[in-house]
């Protein structure tokens, strides 16, 4: 209880969890289990509830208008104020994820997704030149309300020198149009002709137009799910490109006088030497978008035409995902929990950069982090931070190799250890002798289906008795798109078109129906909305170890694996298909290669 200014006792407010839990919306384990996922992640609480799938986004906004005692505003039923709409532009209204919806007087009643947003609450000032009321509404719902009212979802001109391509990138128009003000401010207030000269290039990069411009590159690209980020110099112009569920997509052109600055601009905020522009160069980014903490990991390459300045985006609270959320077959996924619940014995995940392979054992530390199990890691680098486990992140500068860390590992009382990667002869070693010595060791591999992994082993001179000794499971995975649930449509093809995946019909001119996206704005005409992933499981039974004992050939230690339940690649992306949640043609792109 709290005393107020007349005397008056009140009860304390109650927190939006509980608000949430008495009326219905979700149990108390499962506010629980979100708590418990926040402490790991250190993200939103309501957005860990929304994303695991307990709760709407709107019942949460509910609840949280009634922890901070402010109105709640159902904007699917609200009926907008028109004249609330022309005091506050459209570029605001998106960049804050703002509306307004209601102008009495000089009091302006504004829906907002953050509150607590102080740019937001200026910038609304600035330009209505109102008092600022604020009301609560679900995110995705503000964002409805501005596609319907406002219209410059529909524009059509392109800003000069700033064009967002049509190929799927995403890009807002009202981003782009910040950005487009921006630049022009730049070009009419700096002096652009010393681009080149690196002192004049530092200096620029602090002026106001060139860090929102850079600021608004990471946004977009956090809206649109990019995993990276690709800022490329070109002769006549700078390219920017999104990696989305997998896949480039250019995003927009910017023009050249900007390169230098924005460069370095982003070499700034990651920590690295402006003045060293012959070397490649690594850095990190740590920035907070809507509530939410992302790491940037940014690489900076020397080219003929400049720097190129590539960023991976790192979402802390994406490795809450959980296995069963991952894509796996039920009988893929019990065969993964029955071997890292082993006491020791090596699991290795195996698959090409970008497979998912450290989301998978992420996925899988997380599920087997208890209090009486001690785990340690060795990464390079640690990509998110779990709760309760350490880890150890690679410094080659200071000696600290995995080899290095995994000898000290053993003096520590690990049950758990995860090696990165398994990059040499002598990593293999001590990762053996750990799983020898009674721990269980999780490390990835780069080789293309499970039964390869173990030849790749002996290829890297480890002895083929201890691989037969230790390895215990192998999971080979890629990463699909899904399609788009908006979008989704379905069509027929012969069942014969399906051979090649190993589908065998009893009538190959039968049609059979599949699905696809048709595009749509959602998946910015892509036809893709996410991805899952396609996983084959290599168990090694005592048939398995002979063949590696022996040196057999590859195609030998396959037909065990697949005599003993292995479902290939191709196979478990064939149930995908049929169950509509890929296509043929996404499988073929990420699960087949020469020779196989």
């Amino acid at each position: 209880m709290r005393g107020q200014g007349d005397g008056k006792m009140v009860m304390a407010k109650k927190s939006m969890g509980d608000y949430l839990v008495e009326g219905g919306y979700i149990t108390a384990e499962q506010l629980k289990q979100a708590q418990d996922a926040q402490r790991t992640a250190k993200g939103d609480l309501g957005k860990i509830l929304v994303d695991l799938g307990y709760v709407g986004e709107q019942d949460v906004a509910k609840a949280r208008a009634q922890e901070l005692g402010i109105p709640f505003v159902d904007l699917t039923r609200y009926q907008i104020d028109s004249g609330a709409i022309n005091v506050v532009p459209e570029h605001i209204a998106r960049r804050h994820n703002v509306i307004p919806i209601k102008k009495e007087d000089r009091v302006l009643t504004v829906a907002m997704s953050d509150v607590n947003n102080p740019y937001a609450a200026d910038d609304l000032r600035l330009v209505s030149r109102c008092t600022i009321r604020a009301a609560l509404a679900a995110p995705s719902d503000i964002e409805d309300a501005i596609r319907r009212n406002y219209g410059g979802s529909n524009l059509t001109e392109e800003p000069v020198g700033l064009a967002p391509t049509s190929n799927g990138g995403g890009g807002s128009v009202s981003a782009f149009s910040d950005m487009r003000e921006d630049i022009a401010k730049y070009a009419a207030t700096s002096n652009i002709e010393d681009e080149d000269d690196p002192d004049a290039a530092v200096k620029m990069s602090e002026e106001a137009p060139i860090i929102r411009v850079a600021s608004t590159l990471v946004q977009q690209a956090i809206r649109t799910r990019a995993s990276d980020i690709h800022v490329e110099p070109d002769r006549r112009n700078v390219r920017v490109r999104y990696r989305v569920d997998g896949v480039l997509h250019e995003t927009m052109t910017l023009p050249k006088y900007i390169q230098a600055p924005l460069i370095s601009r982003f070499k700034i905020m990651a920590d690295m030497n402006i003045a060293e522009r012959r070397l490649p160069q690594d850095g990190r980014i740590p920035i907070r978008y809507e509530n939410k903490d992302y790491d940037l990991r940014v690489s900076c390459l020397p080219n003929i035409f400049g720097e190129k300045i590539v960023m991976r985006i790192l979402d802390k609270t994406s490795i809450l995902i959980g296995l069963n959320k991952l894509g796996f077959q039920a009988e893929s996924q019990a065969h993964l929990e029955e071997l890292t619940i082993q006491p020791n014995g090596l699991v290795l995940s195996t698959g090409p950069t970008g497979s998912g392979k450290t989301t998978t054992q992420y996925s899988v530390l997380n599920k087997l982090n208890t209090i009486e199990k001690n785990i340690i890691t060795i990464e390079d680098p640690v990509e998110y931070q779990l709760s309760g486990i350490t880890q150890v992140q690679v410094n080659r500068k200071a000696g600290l190799t995995f080899a290095n860390a995994l000898r000290s590992f053993l003096r520590q009382d690990p049950d758990i250890i995860m090696v990165g990667e398994m990059r040499d002869l002598e990593t293999a070693e001590i990762a053996i002798e750990a799983s020898l010595t009674g721990h269980l060791v999780l490390t990835s591999l780069h080789t293309n289906d499970a039964p390869s992994a173990v030849i790749r082993m002996a290829d890297m001179g480890v002895e083929p008795y201890l691989i037969s000794a230790t390895v215990i499971g192998v999971l080979a995975q890629r990463l699909a798109r899904k399609i788009c649930n908006n979008c989704k449509e379905p069509y027929e093809v012969p069942g014969s078109d399906l051979r090649r995946f190993g589908f065998k019909p009893e009538n190959p001119d039968q049609p059979i129906t599949l699905w696809r996206g048709r595009g749509c704005e959602l998946c910015h005409q892509t036809g893709y909305t996410g991805r899952l992933g396609i996983f084959s499981m290599m168990r090694v039974n005592d048939e398995i170890a002979e063949l590696v004992v022996r040196r057999a050939p590859l195609a030998d230690i396959r037909d065990a694996a697949k005599a003993n339940g292995m479902m290939e690649l191709r196979e478990d992306g064939l149930i995908k298909v049929l169950e509509g949640i890929t296509t043929p043609e996404e499988v073929m792109r990420v699960v087949f290669t020469a020779g196989h």
